[in-house]
């Protein structure tokens, strides 16, 4: 059986003077919780990504972005 190639997306978040990027981990909590580890980001579909990236926008002094991910399956 072949896997199949699926595209979703973690929310990259860059805060001021920092260099290092940082990925939503948890949008269940306030406030959402990031991390520097991509591989321990929130992988969701697209909807949900612009959703916290909006959130993100208003309630916060950072720059959210959406970065695309092959998920297999």
């Amino acid at each position: 059986m072949k896997s199949m190639k699926i595209t979703k997306f973690v929310v990259k978040v860059t805060r001021g003077d920092s260099r290092i990027p940082e990925y939503v981990q948890y949008i269940d909590c306030m406030p959402i919780v990031t991390t520097k580890n991509r591989k321990l980001a929130l992988v969701m579909g697209k909807f949900t990504a612009e959703d916290v990236v909006d959130s993100l926008q208003h309630r916060s002094r950072c720059d959210p972005e959406l970065e695309s991910v092959e998920v297999h399956v």
